[in-house]
């Protein structure tokens, strides 16, 4: 193995378990929890929620390409099943890259405008979308960390 597969392949453990704690702390606890703060009105939380969200998926974007590059650098040794894993986690991703994040943020100037805006399922679809992420790199993650040993 060459030194950059085998660094590579060292850093994509720490990485994907950073990325669950990144995905854990702004998806399943800042998101809910800026509503609750004084004077965070409906508009103003969903303009730091899209803010906030714009990082998050940069940061998993770059998670995700050096997870990539180990799979790719140490193909011949992975296991399939960690390999069709990470694809619907890199699925999972650009659905919510392509589709439910700006699907979402279109909704947010009519917010801030006052205007009644009718409900929808994206936000449901997002949240469902990000379990199914963090349980899949939690389990590529554990295989990652058998392999380390």
């Amino acid at each position: 193995m060459y030194p950059l597969q085998r660094t590579i392949k060292q850093a994509a453990l720490p990485v994907t378990f950073l990325w669950i704690g990144f995905v854990s702390a702004i998806s399943f606890m800042e998101a809910w929890l800026k509503f609750r703060a004084p004077g965070i009105t409906l508009p103003l939380g969903l303009g730091i929620g899209s803010l906030v969200f714009k990082a998050l998926n940069l940061m998993e974007w770059l998670f995700a390409l050096l997870i990539a590059a180990r799979f790719i650098l140490n193909r011949r040794r992975e296991r399939r099943s960690s390999v069709i894993q990470y694809g619907v986690i890199l699925l999972l991703l650009l659905i919510q890259t392509l589709w439910l994040l700006p699907a979402l943020d279109a909704r947010i100037p009519l917010y801030q405008q006052g205007l009644e805006v009718p409900s929808s399922p994206l936000h449901l679809y997002y949240v469902v979308a990000e379990l199914f992420k963090v349980t899949l790199l939690f389990i590529v993650g554990i295989r990652f960390l058998k392999e380390a040993r």
